[in-house]
């Protein structure tokens, strides 16, 4: 059985669980030795972190390249995934966006992990921002309306500008020991509140 891949609109055989799993984990393991060492640290160290073989990578992934665009897409997926999962779990939705927009700063930390090689030129690249606008505005949308509807914050705040202000609040977290980006998120997200 085939599955449309979104970005290329390409039939792509759908992977058992397991796979998906393992591809997840890579993924996972990635990002976070992208967060802590760049985009150029060695396959050895992110398949040590996986707790794979350097080929297992390879397989999955034949190109820094494509691993670097399966990370970003992954986390893309995975903060839009979990903005319904968040307003229908969570006690009120002003508390929902919140817990989102948690998840957001730690894709941001991530993808400004990844600025250099997302700058690039390369054409693997030059589609991610499309998809991170396609696949997020809209999930914070429909969060902040939520939150609205309830009359639990502002309602003159536009997705994109929010998710601008958050991103920019990110930037230099990662390099910086003495600035707490999630604190000052927090600050923001508080300021959201209906007086």
């Amino acid at each position: 059985m085939a599955e449309i891949d979104s970005g290329s609109g390409l039939e792509v055989p759908r992977k058992r669980a397991d796979a998906r799993r393992n591809a997840e984990t890579l993924l996972d393991a990635a990002a976070a030795a992208f967060v802590a060492s760049g985009v150029d640290v060695p396959v050895r160290d992110i398949a040590a972190r996986a707790g794979v073989g350097v080929g297992t990578i390879y397989r999955h992934f034949p190109t820094r390249a494509d691993l670097i665009v399966a990370v970003y897409r992954h986390q893309v997926e995975a903060c839009a995934e979990a903005g319904p999962i968040l307003l229908a779990d969570n006690t009120s939705p002003h508390a929902a966006l919140a817990a989102w927009i948690n998840l957001f700063v730690d894709f941001l930390v991530t993808k400004h992990g990844l600025a250099g090689a997302l700058q690039s030129g390369d054409a693997a690249f030059a589609s991610l921002h499309a998809y991170f606008l396609d696949r997020l505005v809209p999930v914070c949308a429909q969060l902040l309306e939520a939150a609205g509807a309830a009359g639990e914050i502002r309602r003159d705040i536009e997705a994109v500008e929010l998710m601008r202000g958050v991103g920019n609040l990110c930037i230099g977290a990662e390099n910086n020991a003495h600035y707490n980006a999630r604190r000052m998120v927090g600050l923001l997200v508080a300021g959201l509140r209906s007086r």
